[in-house]
């Protein structure tokens, strides 16, 4: 006898790892926000068409931004209102994936209104799932382009006016409008007959891309609660009462059968061309990868953290180079503040011989602390058995834990008794290459002329990686 048992679909984790706080089980969206239906009708639709490994979500700022918590699928995150952007670049190099674009109001139709507009126009072979909330939910409920015309927000305390903010925008009839999409319909979650109706108009957004179809746009009326400070019920009956009346659902453009195939292959550049695109003809190195001195298994996950201004980003893109010509697989991925100098800023680093599935470095091997606040956040984040090195020269305090190689070294210190204190650094990478397998001292330092080429800076940088490299052996020993 076969026993039907319901849980969530595949393509979702198990456990959301990636979510912060102590409970991985739950989503962190809001009780009754629409975030959590909508990712359910996608993750069903992933799974049913069994593409889900073959999938790729690109989410800006906002809510939607925390898909890569929960779809077991790949991921990237992109600047604000930049998702379509990113998206096409993932799609063009990657033709047959399933690439997704999930966006809010705030992000499409405001500061990502030119990115959409010229990706549907160009019939980017995309889903797009566009969550209308009028409201810009995740930053404190401020007026969205969507926002309705009386309808109140913490910026139009007394509601929106045609005459101050102008009419909302509605983007399923603007996208519409341009040729190249092949598919734009309009659905909400207000009651189960509308889910029903949105887990269509999902299944065929998707379906489009499979079948190589070109640009598919799906808007989602959802519900806000906590934005629009009403109950979960409250939210559903505002939808049909009052936002359906300002955005009215149904299909405005379906001619997905009625078009070819698209042929991907067009939009790809040849392989002879890429490393022209991006750099790497120039000052190339002819490096022999047998005769470096590195460890058989290389898989160190590295994050890098202090002020702006110290290096921190710098030093990880130093690192990703060095990488790339000693002929491993690196990633390298920055944070920072708005204030840049001064303000707090990190990067993650990832090197390894096999493959790397994400960028991100929530477990690092290695913490290079450049001064207390980054070395009191991120000290327990630090795998069993990984090392910190720490600024002991800026660095007041110790790291707690005794299951970590602790590594001090006054990196400024030393940089500043060499006559500039930015190139501490160089002092820290010259440690890495001195203590650790994974870096060839003789490569970083064919590298280092490509990285400084006035002779000045050079000459000054090299000292630094020397100090660096004997404190690194000295260390070793």
């Amino acid at each position: 006898m076969s026993v039907k048992i319901l849980g969530k679909s595949d393509s979702f984790y198990d456990v959301y790892e990636r979510r912060p706080g102590t409970n991985k089980k739950q989503t962190h969206y809001c009780p009754g926000c629409g975030h959590g239906i909508l990712h359910k009708l996608i993750g069903e639709a992933l799974n049913d068409y069994q593409v889900a490994e073959k999938t790729v979500f690109v989410s800006p700022v906002g809510c939607s931004v925390f898909a890569y918590y929960y779809f077991n699928a790949g991921n990237f995150q992109a600047a604000h209102g930049r998702a379509p952007a990113v998206a096409t670049g993932i799609k063009r190099s990657l033709p047959e994936s399933i690439v997704i674009s999930y966006q809010g109001d705030g992000d499409l139709a405001a500061i990502g209104g030119n990115e959409i507009l010229h990706a549907a126009n160009r019939g980017e072979a995309l889903t797009v799932f566009f969550v209308n909330n009028a409201i810009y939910g995740m930053t404190g409920g401020q007026m969205a382009p969507t926002t309705l015309i009386g309808q109140k927000t913490t910026t139009t305390p007394y509601g929106r006016t045609v005459a101050n903010e102008g009419f909302p925008i509605k983007m399923a009839e603007i996208i519409a409008s341009l040729e190249s999409p092949v598919y734009v319909e309009r659905v909400m979650l207000a009651d189960t007959r509308s889910i029903n109706a949105a887990r269509k108009a999902v299944r065929k957004g998707i379906k489009n891309q499979i079948e190589k179809k070109g640009f598919s746009f799906i808007e989602v009326l959802s519900t806000c609660p906590t934005g629009w400070k009403m109950t979960a019920p409250q939210a559903e009956e505002w939808i049909k009462s009052t936002l359906v009346k300002n955005f009215p659902l149904g299909v405005y453009k379906d001619i997905a059968e009625q078009v070819e195939p698209l042929n991907l292959a067009k939009n790809l550049a040849s392989l002879e061309r890429v490393p022209r695109f991006l750099g790497l003809v120039q000052d190339r190195l002819e490096l022999d990868t047998s005769k470096m001195k590195l460890g058989e298994e290389i898989d160190q996950e590295i994050k890098i953290a202090g002020f702006g201004g110290q290096g921190v980003l710098s030093l990880g893109v130093w690192l990703s180079e060095i990488g790339m010509r000693e002929d491993l697989k690196v990633s390298w991925i920055p944070s920072y503040g708005p204030e840049m100098r001064g303000g707090t800023a990190n990067c993650h680093v990832k090197l390894s011989r096999s493959n790397i599935g994400s960028p991100l470095v929530t477990q690092p091997t290695i913490l290079i602390a450049m001064n207390r606040p980054s070395l009191e956040k991120f000290e327990d984040d630090v795998i069993e058995g990984g090392a910190i090195i720490w600024d002991n020269s800026l660095i007041d305090v110790a790291p707690k834990r005794s299951d970590i190689r602790n590594i001090p070294i006054p990196s400024t210190q030393i940089a500043k008794e060499l006559g500039n204190t930015k190139i501490s650094n160089v002092v820290v990478l010259g440690v890495l290459a001195g203590f650790t397998d994974f870096l060839d001292p003789d490569v970083v330092q064919r590298v280092l002329p490509i990285i400084f080429k006035k002779k000045h800076l050079l000459e000054i940088n090299l000292k630094a990686f020397q100090k660096g490299l004997e404190l690194g052996r000295d260390l070793k020993n």
